[in-house]
């Protein structure tokens, strides 16, 4: 783990500091702005709220954590020594290898020296007079930036499920975005685990070997991939580092941000044999990823009578795998595949024909109450040593809302985003001259490689600042239609999609009172980058430059 020792500490009560840019954050996102503003010859402060570098990837440290997208796509391609000398092990990598390549990057560029960790940006007040951001930290620290860019990540403020009595609990709690550094053992523990989105299905495989019971409560039942994780053969991973520059230009320009076979026809115009069997050659193929499924027909993302193939196929697959009937009907989704976030999954649904392992339905007997000896729902008691909260993020706006963002005349950014994130671009927001959020609401972020997402925004904002800077512009501010055009055209992409038709996450209805609204757009990666750079070669058409 990261040492912290060489990170002084900041007085209290002094004057703002004066740099050019603040980085809120210090994940993939941060540390790449970082890399980058330093390069223009910036000066640079990066504040990061844990004690360590690596956001995402620092606290998602439970059991079976690891990426879904394969490790060869999900790196850095912004220096081709780095991408070549660093060795992946894994097709997805699990959580320490990601945060030991994070701290490797940090070491070999020497980033560490302008991070401050342990340290929570609480406010950031925009100064007209002086064209300035003034940022106050938890620490008592305030500097005045010129640019305030927020690397703060698309799920990084955790979310508890809302019932009473969590304080309660006499046993041992946890939550998978906020796991301890230490090891935990569950060895002979009874565990309970709320939840089986990504962070669930992957750790409730690995606590059910060791603990003596372990009991799933399930509101909603995910459509799980196999994962078919395989350690990378060498050749393989030779011949993709041979061919780095094409295999990056491809991924840039996909939908998803991972390049796949263009599908030509959709799922009802083809033959039930040649539809399965594509589905087969998913399900089964150690190299298939988890875009495969859902982009291998034109229409599986937006017509309901090809995305139920494709869901009917999986279920099918689930009823193979589980014993018990009535466990299998249960973890069977009713849903459309693929507009919640799919994840994948290592012995996911083998994992319910253990012994050990029981399935609640929360949908039907839902969760009343944490007690002090477990939980109980609607018709049932029950007791546990341990109780792991696998239910997710406040996603895409958390993080910006647990900030004070004023713009000009004091405009709040949380109020403004009231009924909703109003965005240019997912970059910029009228009314907040400067200010930049990478993979903001109303960009690909959440739906694409995130690898792909973020260099194509540092490397936008960085140009921009150059720009500025070089023209003699003092703020770059987006303009009101711009905005609003921008986000009714988000709207209208995911309208023409299903997404809207499933709560979930995407959408915000995960939080109680969260405005319902697609936070993230669906348009492409590729699209969105043509419309980025288009934006840029036509002077900022959208935004006001001042001198």
């Amino acid at each position: 783990m990261t040492s912290t020792s060489e990170h002084s500490e900041f007085p209290t009560g002094q004057e703002a500091r004066e740099i050019d840019a603040v980085v809120v954050g210090a994940g993939f996102a941060g540390l790449h702005m970082l890399h980058k503003l330093r390069e223009l010859g910036l000066s640079v402060q990066v504040y990061e709220a844990g004690d360590g570098l690596g956001g995402t990837w620092f606290w998602n440290r439970y059991p079976g954590a690891r990426v879904d997208v394969k490790s060869m796509y999900y790196n850095y391609s912004f220096d081709p020594e780095l991408e070549q000398e660093w060795e992946w092990t894994e097709k997805y990598p699990p959580q320490p290898e990601l945060l030991r390549y994070i701290n490797h990057v940090a070491d070999r560029f020497d980033l560490r020296k302008d991070v401050r960790l342990r340290t929570r940006v609480t406010a950031a007040v925009y100064d007209e007079s002086a064209a300035r951001w003034r940022i106050t930290t938890d620490r008592g620290e305030v500097v005045s930036a010129r640019f305030a860019i927020m690397a703060t990540g698309c799920l990084s403020v955790p979310k508890m499920v809302e019932i009473p009595g969590i304080e309660t609990f006499r046993g041992r709690s946890f939550h998978t975005g906020h796991w301890p550094e230490r090891e935990v053992d569950f060895t002979g523990r009874r565990v309970a685990v709320i939840g089986t989105g990504s962070s669930g299905v992957q750790v409730i495989p690995l606590i059910a070997r060791t603990a003596e019971k372990l009991t799933v409560f399930q509101r909603t039942p995910n459509y799980v991939l196999p994962a078919r994780n395989h350690a990378i053969d060498p050749e393989f991973q030779r011949g993709i580092k041979s061919r780095y520059r094409d295999v990056r230009k491809a991924n840039r320009e996909s939908g998803f941000g991972i390049a796949q076979p263009e599908a030509t026809k959709g799922a009802l115009e083809v033959s039930e044999q040649e539809r399965n069997a594509f589905y087969r050659k998913v399900w089964a193929d150690k190299d298939s990823e988890l875009v495969s499924m859902m982009v291998g027909f034109t229409d599986t993302l937006s017509d309901e009578a090809s995305n139920e193939t494709a869901a009917q196929f999986i279920r099918d697959r689930i009823a193979e795998i589980v014993a018990d009937p009535a466990v299998a009907q249960l973890l069977q989704p009713a849903g459309f595949f693929g507009v919640k976030r799919p994840v994948l999954g290592t012995d996911y649904y083998e994992t319910f024909n253990r012994p050990n392992v029981r399935l609640v339905d929360v949908s039907t007997t839902p969760l009343a109450e944490i007690t002090a000896s477990g939980l109980a729902t609607t018709q049932e008691s029950f007791e546990f040593d341990d109780i792991i909260y696998a239910t997710g993020y406040d996603a895409m706006t958390g993080a910006l809302d647990a900030i004070d963002i004023r713009g000009r005349d004091g405009a709040s950014l949380r109020e403004k985003w009231a009924a909703g994130p109003v965005t240019y671009l997912g970059l910029t927001a009228a009314g907040f001259p400067n200010l930049f959020t990478i993979t903001g609401p109303g960009s690909p972020s959440v739906l694409s490689n995130m690898m792909v997402s973020i260099e194509q925004h540092v490397d936008w904002v960085a140009d921009a600042i150059d720009t500025m800077r070089t023209r003699g512009v003092k703020a770059m501010e987006a303009e009101t239609d711009a905005e609003q055009a921008w986000t009714r055209h988000v709207g209208e992409a995911g309208d023409m999609t299903l997404y809207p038709k499933v709560d979930s996450w995407y959408v915000g209805s995960n939080v109680p009172g969260k405005p319902r609204v697609m936070y993230a757009y669906i348009g492409g990666v590729g699209a969105y980058r043509e419309k980025c750079d288009q934006v840029a070669a036509d002077d900022y058409d959208g935004f006001t430059l001042t001198q």
